[in-house]
């Protein structure tokens, strides 16, 4: 039988990546029974320590699919209502005509209309994402600041609102998930973090990924170097950062094959029953913090590749640190990509991105990754 993955072509794709600036990147891809894992760069421009494709790494925002999958756990049970109105379960926290008119599958697909607490939580990032202005200060501030969550809701609540709840298109905003987590807290009595890991991580086998209580990342790692749309020239290493800013909405730590095991077992049935993964996979568009309108649904992405199908996943961004995963819909081929620069692109006079030499080659990793050319 002819081979699916061609490994010289998906090496050759990821050394591209790191010559054009990533100082390193590493993934994993499956087709079938076949696998892939690749690296390329280094983990530590210091030391000069090579990245391998085993690394433990910040995933950011692939996170949601694991809360979003917790929260659906309890929506199986009957504790939580999809539909049911935020204020039924957070009466103090978002009180009056705001908590009726909120529903719990508005904050999993962000069309709750509830603006992001993060200009507020990180003041330097004022206008975040129209950073043009901006300066990454807060950044070093923060390193070790612990953010209470109630705090960081609170700041999100205070602000305008982007959009009439359930409006479409909806605007991609943490605070949702911040509020998922106070939800399920309440009704299974104990944290989002524990209750995420046993009733997701640990259900799932997922040996290599946590969710931190603290600002370190054990085991081997890369060091995450964030650029901040050319600001910090060289870029600052930010892999020791408490992650209380975002909480379990985007602090996991994981690794590519955790993540692409993790994925195949949601999408296949073994996580959740076929009505609800019906319900994951509906999706609104929605306007994501780069600007770009992306198909989500609860907790997913949906990305159709030309030729290859329609792929399933989330991506994530932390303070130096990049992650892709994406599942083909028949569960077949699968994708997982982590890097440790982040946010290389300068800004125009209007906020806009400009081109670097790092996105053709990386856009062209994750096609070569999902099967296309």
């Amino acid at each position: 039988m002819a081979k699916r993955l061609d490994p010289v072509r998906l090496n050759a794709a990821m050394e591209r990546v790191h010559r054009a600036g990533i100082p390193g990147v590493f993934g994993e891809v499956r087709d079938g029974a076949e696998v892939w894992r690749g690296a390329a760069g280094f983990a530590d421009l210091d030391t000069g320590a090579p990245v391998t494709a085993d690394m433990r790494h910040r995933v950011g925002s692939v996170s949601k699919t694991f809360l979003a999958a917790a929260v659906l756990r309890q929506v199986e049970c009957g504790a939580i209502g999809l539909d049911t109105a935020i204020g039924h379960y957070l009466p103090r926290l978002v009180p009056g005509q705001r908590g009726a008119a909120v529903t719990v599958r508005m904050l999993l697909n962000h069309t709750s209309g509830l603006s992001d607490y993060l200009p507020a939580a990180f003041p330097s990032l004022e206008a975040f994402p129209a950073v043009a202005r901006t300066r990454p200060d807060s950044l070093d501030d923060n390193r070790f600041t612990r953010f209470d969550p109630a705090e960081l809701i609170a700041m999100g609540l205070a602000a305008p609102a982007d959009r009439v709840p359930g409006r479409t298109p909806g605007v991609y905003s943490n605070t949702n998930y911040l509020l998922l987590c106070r939800i399920l807290e309440l009704v299974t009595g104990t944290t989002a973090q524990r209750y995420v890991t046993e009733d997701v991580i640990d259900r799932a086998g997922l040996e290599h990924t946590v969710l931190p209580s603290g600002t370190v990342i054990d085991g081997p790692h890369s060091r995450l170097y964030e650029s901040w749309f050319g600001m910090l020239e060289p870029p600052h290493e930010y892999s020791v950062y408490d992650m209380s800013w975002v909480g379990p909405a985007a602090s996991l730590i994981s690794t590519v094959a955790d993540l692409n095991r993790f994925f195949g077992m949601l999408l296949g049935g073994d996580l959740l029953g076929a009505g609800l993964l019906d319900q994951m996979r509906r999706t609104v568009p929605v306007i994501a913090l780069d600007g770009t309108m992306i198909d989500y649904g609860l907790g997913l992405h949906r990305q159709e590749v030309p030729g290859h199908g329609v792929f399933w996943g989330h991506d994530g961004s932390v303070w130096g640190g990049g992650t892709i995963t994406m599942t083909r819909a028949d569960g077949m081929r699968q994708m997982a990509i982590a890097i440790n620069r982040q946010r290389w692109n300068e800004l125009d006079a209007e906020g806009k991105p400009r081109p670097h030499p790092i996105d053709a080659p990386l856009a062209a990793l994750y096609r070569s990754a999902m099967g296309g050319e």
